[in-house]
């Protein structure tokens, strides 16, 4: 075999060896990062590596039940998401910052499960007081919000500082004491499955988290 016909093979396994790389890493990014999702319970966001519809995953953490009422007045409960996987977020209509980009990467997530009943979002005003039934349906109404998959929720305000604080754990402030007087403002999004356990976290600001989320609800939606 001569030099020249050498280089021209060299370069075609070369080739062919760049294009399986390239197969292999868009297959990771179609799929969940690992065969089941982490669970997780407390702030620390440890993740807790449990087989899914086992003794051990009916005894780890899940989210009360609540009270609240979404834009077009319905009282919501747990109940409200029976058999559905949720992404939660908390967040206020008068927000002049990151809200309004969460809002629009949500809407997003709105859009890629738009034709799944089994796939929900609920948003807790951290603003109740001021975010009434009106003002929520408003803002739905400005911000592309489908009342019949996206749920923009006030109630009680220690209710939902609790949830926010307690149960969901959506603050990131490891150690430090809070109360109801101490604004609950974060980006995070949060997956919960169809048990009420906290799946994932995410930041709501960012495109690549984002997506991320919408490809850890596919790996739920294969495991329910």
């Amino acid at each position: 075999m001569n030099k020249a016909v050498l280089s021209i093979v060299v370069i075609l396994l070369f080739a062919a060896c760049k294009q399986t790389v390239k197969k292999e890493n868009i297959q990771v990014t179609e799929t969940s990062r690992v065969e089941h999702l982490p669970f997780y319970n407390d702030e620390s966001f440890t993740p807790h590596w449990i087989t899914p519809n086992t003794e051990e995953e009916k005894q780890f953490h899940k989210i009360p039940d609540f009270k609240l009422v979404d834009q077009l007045g319905d009282t919501l409960t747990q109940k409200s998401f029976d058999n559905q996987i949720y992404i939660t977020d908390f967040f206020f209509t008068s927000c002049p910052g990151i809200c309004l980009k969460m809002t629009n990467n949500m809407t997003k997530v709105q859009e890629a499960f738009l034709d799944n009943p089994e796939v929900a979002i609920l948003s807790h005003s951290v603003t109740p007081s001021i975010d009434s039934v009106t003002v929520l349906k408003t803002y739905a109404e400005k911000n592309g919000v489908i009342d019949s998959k996206w749920h923009l929720v006030t109630g009680d305000k220690t209710e939902i500082y609790n949830l926010g604080r307690n149960e969901y754990f959506v603050e990131n402030d490891l150690g430090i004491p809070k109360d109801i007087n101490d604004f609950l403002h974060t980006e995070n999004f949060l997956l919960i499955d169809k048990n009420k356990h906290i799946r994932g976290i995410y930041n709501g600001l960012n495109r690549a988290s984002i997506a991320q989320l919408i490809t850890d609800v596919n790996a739920l939606l294969e495991e329910s």
